[in-house]
């Protein structure tokens, strides 16, 4: 019974040791093997390893994915004409070299954070005192990124770390001048919309004014034309009366007094006052006499 015992506790600490010196390599995992505080080996490749059982040798796994460093408040910074501005940044990274970075930080994830963090804001720091705020904001934004990438790359390359992108996320200004900078761009525009109200009143009243002229032009030149048309119709309806009236003139003048006539007596209550022996009476009075000697 005591040998059972013993195989069986012989047998449990042989696989203790066993599974003591095999470890498994992730694809996502740098595998850093060390003894006694010393780097022995660094494994990035996946697969099953072995090593000696503690305490001769460890392992720590290290991750080799893209990381990102967010600032989880925008940082305050003074520009070169002493503006105080906001910029919220975030940086991406991973490790390079896994060896130096585990002198550098002994694989404290909080440690490379504040480290990196450091890093970024001194960056931003050295290229933003050198700009001014419309600089920062648009005028050489790409170039602040550039410089500050440039920074941070040789900064992180020293504690083993690849920088793989830096950006500015947000640049703006603090809360106490953010109002006086709106009133002066609404300014501005109201100072743009007025001038541009005044160019197109002034156009508006140009406009109008030569269309009032091109009216009075068209119409005096239709009118002109309408008189001579006229004038030309009444001498041709003259001529064609009087070739016509012509050949009788007393039809004429009888034709012309019944026109007469017609124009005077336009209702049976129209009254006039006139000697009956008047010339403008002829064909009435001619009319009688011819009806008083038919009968």
């Amino acid at each position: 019974m005591n040998r059972i015992v013993a195989a069986l506790i012989a047998g449990f600490i042989a696989i203790m040791l066993l599974s003591s010196t095999v470890f498994i390599v992730d694809q996502r995992k740098y595998a850093v093997v060390f003894a006694l505080g010393e780097v022995k080996e660094v494994i990035g490749e996946p697969g099953l390893y072995f090593k000696l059982p503690p305490p001769f040798q460890n392992v720590l796994y290290l991750d080799k994915r893209i990381q990102t460093i967010d600032t989880p408040e925008p940082e305050r910074f003074i520009t070169a004409e002493k503006k105080n501005i906001l910029v919220d940044a975030f940086v991406k990274w991973r490790i390079a070299d896994p060896k130096l970075y585990f002198r550098s930080f002994g694989g404290d994830d909080s440690s490379t954070r504040n480290r990196m963090s450091q890093i970024v804001k001194a960056a931003l720091n050295d290229e933003i005192t050198k700009r001014t705020v419309r600089e920062v904001i648009s005028g050489q934004r790409g170039k602040v990124m550039e410089a500050i990438r440039a920074k941070v790359t040789a900064e992180a390359k020293v504690i083993g770390i690849e920088i793989v992108d830096v950006r500015l996320k947000r640049v703006d200004y603090v809360e106490q001048i953010n109002n006086s900078v709106y009133d002066r761009m609404k300014s501005e525009r109201v100072r743009v919309a007025n001038e541009l109200r005044s160019t197109g009143s002034a156009d508006s009243e140009k406009i109008r004014a030569d269309a009032d002229k091109q009216r009075t032009v068209i119409l005096a030149e239709a009118y002109s034309k309408a008189e001579n048309i006229r004038g030309e119709g009444d001498a041709k309806a003259s001529q064609i009366y009087a070739e016509a009236f012509g050949k009788n003139p007393e039809f004429y003048k009888f034709y012309r007094s019944l026109e007469a006539y017609r124009a005077t007596f336009k209702g049976p209550n129209d009254v006039m006052v006139v000697d009956p022996s008047s010339e403008f009476f002829k064909y009435f009075k001619g009319g009688a006499s011819a009806g008083a000697a038919k009968k």
